[in-house]
């Protein structure tokens, strides 16, 4: 029975270091992210435009802190304990509730949307106040959390009673607020309680396996929508190596270097460009899934209407911009040539993607998405070709 009553304790420190990985409720907490995405992703899907896609990325912000707010305390002070469970449980429940709203969350069911969102911030609340109450040494993180979480989760719950699209405002002033809290925290709250090096790079993967997921998804769709021909089938298999080029690059890359600086350099800077440029990473490759189903479902002999080409590149670009911005933050752990170079293949592919969306007016579905894959697969060689360098080098 003990096990089951444990109060939450610091994860990470010296004696806590050793290699953690997701626990089985973190991974089935993830799963109701499942749905969450797809349902964002269709949202996107039903009004490719400016306004359609800034919707998109107010619902997608808010559901990502509401997975980046259970993660965040799961890796600093999960136990596993009764109280933990059916908190997460009560969560799960919230998320769920969120993934039903988000269809039409800005319109609506935009109030169902905050009070799914409200609980989930409560709940998390809740959580920090227990993890205050037991570990005296991270209260300074915890009270801070608490005040922000809590002035969040009040503006979104005022916002119910707010009419559109006033209500929006007070949702990205709650976001604000929300980001705010840790952002503006104090060096040492970050650096002695920056987040375990193993664990938390796990699960910033899972979400990003999650989000790659709906794009091999988006492909099945889109093939889905056509009459099977050479053209489609030929558009589906650039569109699955454009999948498994992301998450090539993303996965050979991934690691806890830039929360290590943090611990041993005080590179506080490199472990929050580190965290938040997971958000613009993500968006990224949803909106690219839902791009390349556009691509794949669309007239082949046909030039690729404007919106739809644009989706696709500049989601792709800002996934590939982010990727690596993500690389250089762990320039101070080793591997600083590699780094670098993988950063600047990122930046120059990304920047030869746009030029397709600003010339590429008269290029088929099948032409665009295949120069597209072309750019992607070279950067797997060129990944390749620059590790083989430095081993040789070493």
């Amino acid at each position: 029975m003990k096990k089951w009553l444990k109060p939450p304790e610091l994860r990470i420190g010296e004696g806590n270091e050793e290699e953690r990985h997701a626990t089985w409720l973190e991974a089935f907490f993830d799963l109701i992210f499942v749905a969450v995405i797809s349902e964002l992703a269709h949202t996107l899907n039903q009004d490719v435009s400016l306004s359609g896609f800034l919707g998109f990325l107010l619902l997608f912000v808010a559901v990502w802190w509401s997975w980046i707010g259970a993660t965040f305390y799961a890796n600093l002070f999960d136990t596993d304990d009764l109280g933990h469970r059916l908190l997460t449980a009560l969560q799960m429940i919230a998320v769920a509730a969120l993934a039903v709203n988000v269809h039409n969350g800005l319109n609506e069911s935009s109030a169902g949307f905050a009070l799914s969102y409200t609980s989930i911030r409560i709940l998390l609340v809740i959580e920090y106040l227990r993890a205050g109450r037991h570990v005296v040494v991270a209260r300074p993180l915890t009270n801070r959390i608490i005040k922000g979480s809590g002035i969040a989760a009040l503006l979104w719950l005022i916002s119910v009673f707010v009419p559109l699209p006033l209500r929006f405002g007070l949702w990205t002033l709650a976001l604000v607020v929300d980001f705010g809290t840790m952002m503006t925290a104090g060096e040492s709250v970050h650096v002695e309680l920056a987040p375990h090096t193993s664990h938390l790079p796990e699960r910033f993967g899972l979400f990003t396996m999650i989000v790659l997921g709906e794009s091999v998804l988006a492909v099945v769709h889109g093939v889905a929508k056509q009459h099977w021909n050479v053209s489609s089938a030929i558009s589906a298999v650039f569109g699955m190596s454009i999948a498994f080029s992301l998450w090539w690059v993303y996965f050979d890359n991934l690691g806890g270097s830039a929360i290590q600086a943090a611990r041993t350099c005080r590179r506080i800077g490199a472990y929050q460009i580190w965290v938040y440029m997971h958000l613009p990473l993500v968006i990224g490759l949803t909106a690219t899934g839902v791009g390349v189903e556009h691509v794949v479902s669309s007239n082949p002999n046909l030039a690729l209407p404007l919106l739809d080409r644009w989706l696709i590149c500049a989601s792709l670009s800002l996934c590939l911009l982010t990727l690596g911005v993500i690389y250089l933050t762990g320039l101070s752990i080793n591997a600083k040539l590699r780094c670098k170079a993988r950063a600047t293949y990122r930046f120059g592919a990304a920047a030869i993607i746009l030029i397709f969306a600003v010339a590429g007016a008269s290029l088929s579905p099948v032409k665009l998405i295949g120069l597209i894959a072309g750019v992607c697969t070279v950067q797997i060689i060129l990944d390749l070709r620059q590790g083989s360098l430095v081993y040789k080098q070493v």
